[in-house]
């Protein structure tokens, strides 16, 4: 079966890795038909946006995006690619795994969470406004519609996947009704699923307990800028951003994307890691159905990495991003 995927090379080290990463995904064997559009900074002048439509017509038509890393200015400047593709296409799930690769020096071993985020509400509505000179309001916005499509999404990848509980991370002692409302939605639809254990943690609790022992978790989910944060901290705990997939998933498209930046320092260099953006495509694999293919990628991934005899100077090797890209294409084919 052949798939239509739009490729975003993003900016920056995006189309190295971009590259790298179709190379890995096409070495399975899945036949792709890669459709090729851009977005990003480096595309502003030439569009007048940052998200042409012609890019965001393509991930409507073929329902599945693999995008590279794009800038996103800090303070001023124009709005996240990532956000507006997230609001455009209604993906409201964030699903970032963390999970340890052999040969990765880390402060744990065997680390294997899932994080859960909601992708479209809380503080990262962007809902602003200048009050008076000096002083700027944000609206933190919760629903009982979007708390509850992500629960059921958190409990549904918990059974997808084989694990034992999902636990609900919020701040409710402090943010008594929005994060009261999002626990008593979590909580009814918890109900639903007897086969999986449910827990709640409170958020900074949890950033602790996961420096501590992440042994404890399994499946978390949380609104959106605490799903930011903790997301974040997972990835840390397993080497670092290079290393963590991650795919925004709504009810007809699926965007999956390396969250790391676009490392202008290192772009045109061929040093890059693609690493997160190639496990990433096999978190695509497996939305496509694809599971034979996608553990192929996963297995590759962590057999090169654990040799350590030909990785990136991020791993601590002196491989070129094609040289480490062809050493893992050579692991694919042999299995």
């Amino acid at each position: 079966m052949a798939y239509d995927v739009t490729l975003i090379p993003g900016d920056g080290i995006g189309p190295e890795v971009s590259t790298a990463a179709a190379r890995v995904i096409d070495a399975t064997g899945v036949e792709i038909h890669w459709h090729i559009h851009e977005a990003g900074a480096e595309v502003l002048n030439r569009y007048g946006t940052t998200l042409p439509e012609s890019t965001l017509d393509s991930v409507l038509r073929t329902k599945v995006a693999l995008k590279g890393p794009i800038a996103t200015p800090i303070g001023k400047g124009f709005r996240s690619v990532n956000v507006s593709l997230r609001k455009h296409l209604d993906l409201y799930a964030n699903f970032r795994p963390a999970k340890s690769i052999p040969g990765v020096k880390s402060r744990y071993e065997n680390v294997d969470v899932i994080v859960i985020r909601e992708n479209t509400e809380g503080l990262y509505s962007g809902l602003e406004h200048i009050v008076v000179p000096g002083v700027v309001e944000s609206l933190r916005v919760i629903t009982e519609k979007g708390s509850e499509r992500i629960a059921h999404f958190a409990f549904e990848t918990a059974r997808k996947y084989g694990r034992k509980k999902v636990t609900a991370v919020h701040k409710a002692n402090i943010l008594k009704m929005s994060d009261g409302l999002f626990l008593d939605v979590v909580r009814m639809v918890a109900r639903q699923y007897p086969d999986i254990e449910y827990e709640e943690s409170i958020v900074d609790a949890t950033a602790m307990k996961l420096v501590l022992d992440p042994s404890r978790f399994d499946v978390l989910v949380m609104e959106n800028l605490f799903g930011d944060i903790i997301s974040d901290l997972t990835s840390g705990l397993i080497g670092g951003l290079g290393l963590a997939p991650s795919a925004n998933i709504g009810d007809n498209c699926a965007v999956f994307e390396a969250v790391h930046g676009s490392a202008p320092d290192i772009a045109g260099k061929g040093i890059a890691n693609p690493t997160a953006l190639i496990l990433s495509g096999a978190l695509m694999l497996r939305h496509l159905g694809e599971t034979q293919a996608a553990e192929k990628v996963e297995r590759a991934v962590q057999t090169v990495i654990g040799k350590g005899e030909v990785v990136t100077p991020d791993l601590g090797g002196s491989a070129t991003t094609d040289k480490y890209t062809d050493a893992l294409i050579r692991e694919i084919t042999a299995l």
